[in-house]
């Protein structure tokens, strides 16, 4: 049977939705979910795929990278569609888990970052090593479809109808972008569901490369770290790394790529570990400071401009930012707080975010950069509904402690 079939079985909708609602999200996306398969809105989709119907265009959107001036293309389906298609990816990443090597990371049921950094750090050699990271340039947008279908096809060999299926979504050139029907190269689509599994799927050699031949290796979708004994063995694999990465139509990003030696602390997704301490990593922690103060800067020519009161400008800036920082997405996916939380052990990081983020409130408020800027309190910041990333990282790890104690 093709996991095509069973789309439009309700307990398999209902499973589903239990996942989802055991995870930390959205409450409005859980109702919306909810009503989703009340309404057995899914059967309209099952129907049409199971004809052979064209399935829709995916519309192509710009958005901000966080904490980043640089943009990047993210596309998604129609929502009834874009669902259908998120169960379908719930379903191949449970029945195909089993072909990806240990050292893979993202997007695999049971495996979050935090697991990934907590194994580098129970490697008692890992401190003695050298280092290499390196990153993908644009990774799911630039994947070469030509070259990922016959990997595709080959791993679902026992599922032709689901192959021929997405194979056919892979192959479709065109996209609406803003409101007209454009083609063009967009690999595998980041935002849609099923490219999770692609990004998995497309290197998998790459990592049973490594693992198999017994290197400390991770790879988290277009993040890749490894260990070697000497610096010469460590840039031996680097160079594997970039001919493999190349051969399969793709570039490493230069300005991400990072060597340490032994002693030396490391960066990966987003945290730097040294020793026994896990933080956040100096870059991720610049890009969210240049974020707040471009945001501030924008608010505070707002207010100017439109003689809207500053303390309205301030309440902006704290609703932006609790969203992004301490709020889950609409969608499950983990919030800043959540990817962070749960893997740091030291607060240093959040003390200065927090110390950046309330100059930045004083600064909308008052208007100037002098010592005049303390007059406005602690207390009036929390009045605007400001909120420490400092007391809410202190709240996650009593609840966890509480947790774990029963």
């Amino acid at each position: 049977m093709s996991l095509l079939d069973i789309l439009s079985d309700h307990e398999v909708w209902e499973k589903f939705y239990k996942y989802k609602t055991s995870l930390i999200g959205s409450e409005k996306y859980n109702a919306k979910l909810r009503a989703f398969i009340d309404e057995k809105r899914y059967i309209r989709v099952c129907e049409n795929v199971y004809s052979g119907a064209s399935f829709p265009l995916p519309k192509k959107s710009v958005i901000s990278k966080t904490g980043s001036e640089k943009k990047r293309v993210v596309y998604t389906y129609p929502e009834d569609e874009n669902t259908v298609l998120k169960l379908l990816t719930y379903l191949i990443l449970r029945k195909y888990d089993g072909i990806f090597s240990p050292g893979l990371y993202s997007f695999r049921p049971d495996r979050t970052a935090k697991d990934a950094v907590r194994r580098l750090l129970k490697i008692k050699e890992v401190p003695r090593m050298y280092s290499y990271k390196a990153d993908i340039h644009n990774y799911f947008n630039s994947i070469p479809v030509e070259l990922l279908l016959p990997e595709l096809k080959k791993t679902l060999f026992d599922d032709p109808p689901l192959y021929e299926f997405l194979s056919s979504l892979l192959s479709e050139k065109n996209v609406i972008d803003r409101g007209r029907t454009v083609s063009e190269q967009k690999g595998i689509m980041a935002g849609t569901p099923v490219s999770s599994f692609y990004a998995n799927l497309f290197l998998s050699d790459l990592d049973r490369h490594f693992t198999d031949g017994g290197v400390i290796y991770e790879r988290y979708s277009d993040d890749i770290i490894l260990f070697a004994e000497s610096r010469e063995k460590a840039e031996e694999h680097a160079q594997y790394i970039k001919e493999y990465i190349n051969a399969r139509g793709l570039s490493i990003n230069p300005s991400k790529e990072s060597r340490t030696g032994p002693g030396q602390p490391y960066t990966f997704l987003g945290f730097i570990c040294g020793g026994d301490k896990v933080d956040i990593a100096p870059a991720t922690l610049k890009k969210l400071k240049q974020k707040m103060r471009r945001k501030r800067d924008a608010l505070v020519r707002w207010s100017t401009r439109n003689g809207v009161e500053p303390v309205k400008a301030a309440k902006a800036f704290i609703r932006i930012f609790n969203r992004k920082l301490l709020e889950a997405p609409t969608d499950n996916e983990l919030s800043w707080s959540g990817w962070f939380f749960p893997v740091i052990n030291t607060a240093e990081s959040l003390h200065e975010i927090d110390l950046y983020s309330q100059d930045c409130l004083r600064y909308i408020i008052s208007g100037v950069h002098t010592k005049s800027r303390y007059n406005v309190r602690y207390g009036d910041l929390k009045a605007l509904g400001y909120r420490s990333l400092l007391n809410a990282y202190y709240a996650h790890t009593e609840n966890e402690a509480g947790r774990k104690k029963y």
